[in-house]
């Protein structure tokens, strides 16, 4: 319908679709600022500006796509920044970005104690701004926020997030624009942690990637290498499972995971530019409670500031330089 034809049968806008901003008021999610987006066909999701404008909760008619770990929405007040202290308020949801200067394990890297995955979904993002409109006959919902991991005397990251869905469509396009604002060189790391969780994720899911590599990143891996694709009922004991894959992207140069549930009758796809997120990292967990599949893009290998710098493979961004990131993510029933 057009727009015209449309606003005869509505009062409001949220009616059919739209952003609500809120403040959680309980537990560890006390005073964090959260923005539900309803697409209005299906799809529901939550972002939260005060960690980096990472995405928690998505759903899709009714039907939970993520993982939540048992810390759930927290705010970051309540970071700790030594070693795995990070998983202490890791909540998992769709997106979960790790970075921006450090991610992998913890490490010392020139005097510098790093924490496990870096500090960036703990930054609470500024100039937040709901930028949601008609363009023409569609709606555009598009949220945007800066996050700046920078210290006085270090490295100045800066990256502007937006995200946008049309309302009537099922997917989410998330562009980020990341800048070194400083006067000398920075290291830059970026993994975009999605965590997908039941029902999407059960026995009776599928990851479909066609690749050129695969690469198991631990022992548990090694042992599994040709089993990736598929999932398992939870288990009493299981060790996690990484691998690194490299995928074939297509002439506009993305790669797409795709994750399908044929007895729940949803599939998940995910897409990325290739040019500057090359690989995609895997998180394959099976445990009881802490039963999840991580898909992640990746501008390097996972591993410490410290590690890729011994094995001269770590990322910089020159002064005032700037690159994308480009992800979309679609959902469907079949």
């Amino acid at each position: 319908m057009k727009k015209s034809e449309i606003e005869k049968y509505i009062g409001n806008q949220a009616q059919i679709g739209g952003t609500r901003h809120y403040i959680l008021s309980d537990g560890w999610g006390r005073n964090l600022r959260a923005i539900d987006i309803n697409s209005g066909s299906g799809l529901q999701y939550t972002i939260l500006p005060d960690r980096g404008m990472d995405i928690s909760l998505a759903s899709f008619k009714g039907n939970n796509l993520v993982y939540l770990t048992c810390n759930g929405e927290t705010h970051p007040a309540f970071y700790e920044s030594d070693n795995f202290g990070w998983l202490h308020t890791f909540g998992g949801g769709l997106l979960t970005t790790c970075g921006l200067t450090h991610l992998g394990p913890p490490c010392i890297d020139d005097g510098e104690n790093l924490g496990l995955h870096g500090r960036y979904s703990t930054i609470p993002a500024k100039q937040v701004v709901d930028l949601s409109e008609w363009i023409d006959d569609e709606y555009h919902i598009i949220i945007r926020g800066v996050i700046e991991d920078a210290v006085l005397f270090g490295y100045k990251l800066r990256l502007v997030r937006e995200i946008k869905s049309v309302r009537g469509e099922n997917s989410i396009e998330i562009t980020d624009t990341v800048t070194n604002f400083g006067s000398k060189p920075s290291p830059y790391s970026i993994l975009y942690h999605f965590n997908i969780g039941y029902p999407l994720l059960s026995e009776n899911t599928v990851l479909k990637i066609d690749t050129i590599k695969t690469d198991a990143l631990n022992k548990e891996g090694e042992l599994n290498i040709d089993n990736f694709k598929y999932f398992s009922k939870p288990q009493k004991k299981f060790n996690e499972q990484l691998f690194c894959h490299t995928l074939k992207s297509d002439f506009l140069g993305y790669s797409e995971a795709l994750i399908e549930n044929k007895k729940l009758g949803i599939s998940f796809s995910l897409k990325y530019d290739t040019a500057n997120l090359p690989l995609l990292m895997q998180w394959k967990m099976m445990g009881e409670g802490e039963y999840v599949l991580g898909i992640e893009p990746s501008n390097s290998i996972l591993g410490s500031r410290k590690d890729l710098k011994e094995k001269n493979i770590l990322a910089f961004l020159k002064p005032n330089e700037t690159t994308t990131n480009r992800i979309k993510i679609s959902i469907n029933s079949i």
